[in-house]
């Protein structure tokens, strides 16, 4: 195999959604992040917040998206938010993964506040 072909291969690879093969795409999409922060990002930016399932990846979301939503994603943003634990009080804050999705002026998600 030439070495353009594996790279052709990886590359295929890593554009394949993962959760969408195991799951359905209703799925990948927890729900949405409504908090102060975030809801400034809609007016200023044009950046929405989801929490979304723990295999999902950049290409899931964006699928998702565009399916739920009708809209299309310029760029999706994945960060995974850590736990914090206290000594005292136990679990504070589970560990989940958020997505950041950015979307053109023109696009707009109505997210029930």
């Amino acid at each position: 195999m030439v070495f353009k072909q594996k790279l052709q291969q990886r590359a295929k690879k890593s554009i394949a959604s993962n959760v969408v093969k195991k799951f359905s795409i209703f799925d990948v999409i927890v729900s949405p992040i409504v908090t102060e922060k975030s809801y400034k990002f809609h007016d200023v930016a044009n950046k929405y917040f989801f929490k979304i399932h723990r295999n999902a990846n950049k290409n899931d979301v964006k699928a998702a998206i565009q399916y739920l939503y009708k809209v299309t994603p310029e760029a999706v943003n994945i960060v995974n938010v850590v736990s914090k634990n206290r000594s005292q009080r136990g679990l504070v804050r589970k560990a989940y993964k958020k997505a950041i999705v950015t979307l053109s002026k023109k696009d707009k998600i109505e997210i029930g506040l």
